[in-house]
């Protein structure tokens, strides 16, 4: 098969679709491998190193996506919109549930989308998210703590606190994955955490996991407002796989918050589980609402590419041989893979994105 590993041109994505290493792997298999020139300068990967690979470097995206799959990272964009065709399998994170206009594109496109977030084993796991999920958990943590000094425009308070002085409050929304690692990175940080959770079985998993470092809590609304309230910094860490997130925190409830306090929520691929946020970049990755610092940068885990790019490529190139190797035969031949399937022939043929558009065609 002809496979395609275009540049990411979402704002200051640096991650790339395909290592070095995953393109060595194809090519001992019989595939080709086109990546776009630089595609992976970001995560230090040089056009050398991929040639050596055994891979084709190209000039222009259209000669990446004339291909017969596409591997890459984040979504298309618009300008990329064209370049999608009939006999393409286009595998990326798509998050479509909470983008009607990329939606609109894939159906009008004809070509088969098969989004990482949603391959789903079948106890559930989501291997093409987690790792993802777990940088994600712990960057929130991170870009919230030096968000909260008082240069980023935040209130001052140091998360670890000192002798003396109290430490900082950190409230997750969601024990998952981005939560669980979230709440990791805090304890970390000396934080006082409270995680929340509708999962009681979950949330007996993190007591066995955490122990009395954090306040466990069922999520409801008393205890949600009660939390946030005194939160220093909130983690936005819910995902209900392929929907759109549900908002949890309105903006009454942001309005009393501590002033400069801070909110990342890392659910805002899914439309955010947090009323007042919305997307942002890495180039203005903050703004300013009700009093509050807002975090709404989509793609994380491109702030790290380094760790991140190998991460990605460690879980995806399984599926992505599968791909390479059987067409979409690999579809039938993995029940994961099929969970994958977002958008196909013209048609949504995942349920929770037909269930947000019930307009638009599906199978």
């Amino acid at each position: 098969m002809k496979i395609g590993v275009p540049s990411e041109i979402k704002d200051r994505e640096f991650r790339v679709g395909m290592t070095p290493a995953g393109v060595a792997t194809l090519t001992a298999r019989s595939h080709q491998v086109f990546v776009e020139t630089n595609a992976g300068v970001g995560s230090g990967f040089s056009d050398q190193e991929y040639i050596q690979a055994g891979a084709k470097i190209v000039a222009t995206p259209q000669e990446v996506y004339a291909q017969e799959m596409v591997v890459k990272v984040k979504e298309p964009l618009p300008s990329e919109y064209a370049l999608l065709h009939k006999e393409l399998i286009l595998f990326t994170y798509l998050h479509l549930a909470a983008d009607r206009i990329l939606t609109e594109a894939l159906i009008k496109s004809g070509a088969t989308c098969i989004a990482y977030e949603t391959v789903q084993l079948d106890n559930g796991q989501l291997p093409l998210l987690v790792p993802m999920s777990i940088i994600a958990g712990r960057l929130s943590v991170q870009f919230g703590a030096h968000y909260l000094t008082k240069q980023q425009g935040g209130s001052g308070v140091l998360l670890g606190g000192i002798p003396g002085v109290k430490s900082g409050h950190v409230v997750v929304l969601g024990g998952g994955v981005v939560g669980t690692e979230a709440a990791r990175m805090a304890i970390g940080l000396g934080a006082r955490v409270t995680i929340l959770d509708v999962n009681l079985n979950r949330l007996g998993e993190l007591e066995s996991l955490f122990g009395s470092r954090v306040q466990l809590l069922y999520s409801n609304a008393s205890n949600i407002a009660e939390s946030v309230i005194s939160a220093d910094l909130v983690i936005g860490a819910v995902l209900i796989t392929g929907k759109r997130a549900p908002t949890l925190v309105k903006r009454e409830l942001v309005q009393k918050m501590r002033s400069h306090s801070v909110i990342v929520d890392v659910a805002v691929d899914q439309g955010g589980c947090i009323e007042t946020v919305r997307t942002t970049s890495h180039t203005s990755p903050i703004y300013e609402e009700e009093g509050v610092l807002h975090y709404g940068v989509p793609n994380m885990p491109g702030a790290v590419p380094w760790t991140a790019t190998q991460a990605l490529v460690n879980a995806t190139l399984p599926y992505t041989c599968a791909l390479a190797d059987f067409g979409l035969e690999a579809i039938k031949r993995d029940r994961a893979l099929a969970k994958g399937v977002n958008v196909q022939n013209g048609q949504i043929v995942y349920a929770a994105v037909a269930e947000a558009f019930p307009d638009l065609p599906k199978a």
